[in-house]
């Protein structure tokens, strides 16, 4: 999810602070902000993204509009951690204040595969580019940039930050062999891909309160692989580092995993599988971090709809918390219905209406434009309806 409601120099105003107002209201045990805050405003996702600044922190107009952002997510005492995030080579032409025709950085240049077929290549090239392979100082930078938005938003009084390291972008591109080939101290090994992100992760907690909350996203990864055994081992080193939690999720621009599945009513999925497994995409994986890491902390996010299927994933031990993105947009006091025992188990639950694969996605055989029009439907309905 994205809100896309920044307004002037990327900094948050009234209109993203009313839909938030919104959700503070909701019952939510914490809101975690989807639209992410983005670290170099150079380098942005869309135009309409969050950013911190450098100068933001010697300003104190743009901390007071921090403050009131901060202060708009947490006012009915829900605590609220923005999710702190960098695109990489996941940066459209246009999006940021770097210019048109300069590249996108990342690990290595590997551009985007999003489809087959020269069309699509044609268009990936054109929205996208080639990455510009990072060097050791622009790394450098990338790490200082995360430690400043953390400390930004500490000061400002948010209860913590999510390190974005899934859905393809920059992080998520470090920790991963297809994106990053590097044959230095950051790539290479599990343990140097994930080197990046070891670092930012350590300098915020040396930059920020005690009490701050830190926790990392990660995509999720098939079971019974060597990409499995990478990401156990990566998550080790994130743990031992003293993340507060880790957010298991999937999908990036690449395998739009999370975007185009499990929005349907329930009479047009299999009747074999059990609730929480047709609605908890990565339950599988979640219960592998389990039995590695006992101790630490799972969120557990994409494709809960329903009471039953939140019970089940919790119940099942494989996750100690569950996040709500799209039944959020359409309800934002999603979670009374969910407590609410006037409501039975089959009316707790938010059903979204099938939404067909664009035409012109199916043509060029793009899988980013095919994967999202679920989530756009969701996306457009939050900026003009809440």
């Amino acid at each position: 999810m994205a809100e896309g409601l920044a307004e002037g120099s990327h900094l948050p105003g009234p209109r993203i602070s009313r839909v938030y107002g919104e959700w503070a209201n909701g019952g939510w045990g914490a809101l975690l902000t989807e639209g992410n805050v983005q670290v170099d405003v150079r380098h942005l996702g869309g135009n309409g993204d969050l950013a911190t600044s450098e100068s933001h922190e010697h300003d104190h107009q743009s901390m007071d509009t921090w403050r009131r952002y901060a202060e708009s997510c947490q006012k009915h005492g829900t605590p609220a951690i923005a999710q702190i995030c960098h695109p990489g080579r996941q940066s459209s032409r246009g999006a940021g204040e770097r210019g048109f025709f300069e590249r996108t950085i990342a690990p290595s240049e590997v551009p985007l595969d999003v489809g087959s077929g020269w069309v699509a290549n044609a268009i990936r090239d054109l929205i996208f580019g080639v990455p510009k392979a990072m060097s050791r100082y622009e790394i450098e930078r990338v790490i200082a940039q995360f430690v400043t938005c953390a400390r930004i938003l500490a000061r400002c009084g948010f209860s913590g930050i999510e390190i974005h390291a899934a859905h393809g972008y920059l992080l998520s591109q470090f920790l991963s062999p297809r994106s990053n080939i590097r044959q230095d101290e950051y790539g290479g090994s599990a343990e140097r891909r994930a080197r990046i992100v070891l670092e930012i992760t350590q300098q915020i907690r040396n930059a920020v309160p005690a009490n701050f909350c830190i926790g990392i996203k990660l995509n999720s990864a098939d079971l019974n692989t060597s990409e499995c055994e990478d990401t156990m081992s990566q998550i080790r080193l994130f743990a031992d580092a003293g993340i507060d939690f880790l957010e298991i999720s999937g999908g990036s621009y690449e395998d739009p995993t999370m975007m185009g599945r499990g929005v349907r009513d329930e009479s047009s999925r299999g009747q074999s599988q059990s609730t929480e497994s047709r609605e908890a995409f990565f339950l599988d994986f979640a219960r592998q971090t389990r039995k590695q890491f006992p101790d630490l902390i799972l969120l557990l996010t994409g494709g809960f709809r329903t009471r039953k299927g939140i019970e089940g994933a919790l119940n099942s031990g494989a996750c100690d918390l569950v996040g709500i993105g799209r039944p959020a947009v359409l309800k934002p006091d999603f979670p009374r219905l969910m407590m609410d025992d006037m409501y039975t188990d089959q009316e707790a639950r938010v059903v979204f209406s099938k939404v067909q694969v664009p035409f012109l996605a199916s043509l060029l055989k793009m899988r980013m434009l095919g994967g999202g029009a679920e989530t756009l439907r969701a996306y457009f309905r939050m900026r003009h309806e809440l």
